[in-house]
């Protein structure tokens, strides 16, 4: 295990952008209002939605079929005018692409950037789940049609982040991520690394996953990774697994260096991350590793240059399985005793207890909370825990769970935190994040601010223009000269 710290620090990455659509969240800001309150976004259905939703009587019958999953709104509306689709393309081409492309042009707007008048190259790393919307049909008569050909483009995988490039004109390396669970944390990771090799000035990272039909359970499997009551217990003694969820995060990264520079707005800073593999030294081929992890999470902090007990959160991956959450302690646990002995001072959490498990997304949902938590100084609960896994030693780790909404309180050091995401297959991924450099004004604020909106068409102008007041309403302490979050809309 890389356990050696020392001052020769990588630059810092700066997120200087945000977009994301989560279950019970059309935007980033009613994410963080269900994150700070401890909602749990999982719904329930009813015998009837599943079968008029396309499931068979005969499973939604079925005692072991458990009938919740955290869904995704909206997921059939589409702003193809906007992006310059026909109809037709749009109606073939999978939500998971459409959604994408979507967050991406808002993550650029909430960054402050046109990619049509940006000089300078970006980039985009991004992976999604397995596509379920359309079933291609590849026989011998249709091989080759174009009908075929526009369905495969708008369905798979491959495309997902080339189609972003394309229709948002962005010039730097567009590359599709799949390393399952961990694939849009690693895609992050991938995207720092573009930036400090200097492929592109602008990178935007992420993941999607939307399962269709969204009024769906799952077959309950004892043993499983998947709970039997459609809740996740994280580091819970009744934790039985985790449930699906849906969603889709983007954020919008720069080497720290231009983002003072050029004046962004930053929301953190990637201080550093890493991804491996388990190898082949563990249980199976699906099982996580100590080693796997412990590695990871070192050799992180050993870039970042950064002591474990400066670190006060762990947005943990916390999938809430027997076998996986006493492993992810056990891995934290052995790189935070190279170095301290303390106790209980680090907390933990996990996004899926709110939310479930977004697959292919789950890793940036989980960057953007711990985001979040950062910028508002308050650490989230972490849902369903009420008694420790008893594989779990709490009391004689560095973690506690956090159960509670939080002060953020600052030490010597800046506020940190740590993000994991491990795959199935054992790509393990670890982001260390900081709070944002607080910087001195350059001069007084002027008494008037002109607030400048716009947008494609007179009815998005009139969305923008709510979301800017419901925004104030929500935060009437804020300044007028830093009002752009939030405020994106599409043309309808």
């Amino acid at each position: 295990m890389v356990s050696t710290i020392h001052n020769d620090a990588l630059e810092g990455i700066a997120i200087v952008g945000m977009s994301g659509r989560f279950p019970g969240a059309k935007n980033l800001e009613e994410f963080w209002q269900n994150l700070r309150n401890g909602i749990e976004s999982i719904s329930t259905f009813t015998d009837e939605e599943m079968i008029s939703d396309g499931i068979s009587p005969a499973i939604v019958d079925d005692r072991n079929y458990v009938k919740a999953s955290a869904i995704l709104e909206d997921i059939d509306l589409f702003d193809a005018a906007f992006f310059s689709f026909n109809h037709r393309e749009a109606e073939v081409t999978d939500p998971q692409h459409r959604l994408f492309l979507e967050c991406a042009w808002e993550a650029l707007e909430n960054a402050g950037y046109d990619s049509h008048r940006y000089t300078s190259r970006i980039g985009v790393y991004a992976g999604s789940s397995l596509n379920n919307y359309y079933s291609v049909d590849l026989n011998r008569d249709r091989m080759g049609s174009a009908q075929c050909y526009q369905t495969v483009i708008g369905n798979d995988k491959d495309f997902l982040t080339t189609r972003v490039s394309y229709k948002l004109n962005l010039t730097g390396p567009s590359i599709t991520v799949q390393t399952a669970c961990s694939t849009s944390l690693v895609a992050t990771t991938l995207a720092c690394q573009s930036l400090l090799n200097y492929q592109c000035d602008m990178a935007l990272a992420g993941g999607v996953s939307i399962h269709v039909p969204q009024k769906a359970g799952y077959l309950y499997e004892q043993g499983g990774t998947l709970s039997p009551d459609g809740r996740c217990r994280a580091f819970d003694a009744k934790a039985q697994g985790t449930t699906i969820g849906n969603g889709v995060g983007v954020v919008v990264l720069k080497r720290l260096s231009d983002a003072l520079a050029d004046g962004d707005c930053i929301h953190a800073v990637i201080k550093a991350s890493a991804i491996n593999n388990d190898g082949s030294l563990k249980v199976g081929y699906t099982a996580p590793s100590v080693n796997g992890q412990a590695e990871v999470i070192g050799e992180a902090m050993m870039l970042a240059g950064v002591e474990p007990e400066t670190i006060n959160y762990i947005e943990a991956h916390g999938t809430g399985t027997t076998l996986g959450d006493p492993i992810e302690i056990g891995a934290l646990s052995q790189v935070f005793r190279s170095s301290t002995n303390k106790k209980g001072f680090c907390a933990i959490g996990s996004v899926k207890t709110n939310i479930g498990h977004l697959d292919a997304a789950s890793g940036v949902a989980g960057l953007i909370k711990t985001v979040l938590a950062l910028k508002h100084k308050q650490i989230p609960p972490s849902l369903n825990f009420e008694q420790p896994n008893p594989q779990i030693d709490f009391a004689n780790s560095p973690f506690h769970v956090n159960t509670k909404l939080t002060e953020w309180k600052s030490g010597n050091a800046p506020r940190r935190a740590g993000v994991s995401s491990l795959g199935i297959g054992g790509t393990n991924a670890h982001v260390i994040l900081e709070e944002a450099p607080v910087l001195k004004a350059s001069s007084p604020s002027r008494p008037w601010q002109l607030l400048l909106l716009s947008a494609k068409t007179e009815s998005a102008l009139e969305t923008a223009t709510a979301n800017l007041a419901n925004y104030l309403q929500l935060h009437p302490d804020a300044k007028l000269s830093g009002c752009c979050p939030y405020i994106a809309s599409w043309a309808c």
